[in-house]
């Protein structure tokens, strides 16, 4: 399990490695704000409990805004895992099937590979719509896609303890929280 790192102000950065984190403190870069008291690191002089939870004791500029590169990984979190055409989630696809990327007008068509052209499909439901539009392939969308909420889509695919999500839901709000919170269960 990752350490969360924290900017001065408290915003939610990254995932760190622990050791890194053990690093950063040690060099008087952070503060430990949560530990996990069952594992400890030790040196030959000391003995540290594992962060969970660093803060950066100087705030680190981030961009505010920037477009995130379409992945299949981001994609499929964007869209819960589940088919945009049947409704079928991952679990529910059997032997060969699996979740794919679909072009809504296809790129052979002049279709771009953006946030507003691209939903998750089944293998089935790709096939079948081939080369042609949801309305050709008279294969309606069950939702209309659109590019993400950066923060939503960054901690959806990450495993967050719940004492880390505390601090997730104190910068960004409760609305964050309970996205994170239905895409998966919390560790």
């Amino acid at each position: 399990m990752g350490c969360l790192a924290l900017n001065a102000s408290f915003e939610p950065l990254t995932l760190v490695e622990p050791r890194r984190a053990i690093r950063l403190v040690l060099d008087r870069k952070a503060e430990i704000l949560e530990v996990d008291e069952r594992r400890r690191f030790r040196s030959e002089r000391d003995e540290f409990p594992c962060p969970t939870v660093i803060r950066l004791v100087r705030y680190v500029h981030v961009p505010r805004r920037f477009r995130r590169q379409v992945t299949n990984t981001f994609l499929f979190a964007r869209d819960d895992y589940t088919c945009q055409y049947c409704g079928r989630h991952r679990r529910q696809l059997r032997g060969r099937q699996f979740l794919t990327r679909d072009h809504i007008v296809p790129v052979s068509r002049g279709g771009a590979n953006d946030w507003e052209n691209v939903v998750t499909s089944c293998s089935p439901c790709n096939n079948r719509k081939a080369s042609r539009t949801p309305e050709e392939a008279h294969m309606p969308l069950l939702t209309v896609p659109g590019e993400p909420n950066y923060v939503h889509l960054v901690w959806a695919v990450r495993r967050v303890t719940r004492a880390q999500a505390k601090y997730i839901e104190m910068f960004y709000g409760g609305e964050a929280l309970r996205a994170i919170e239905g895409k998966r269960e919390l560790a």
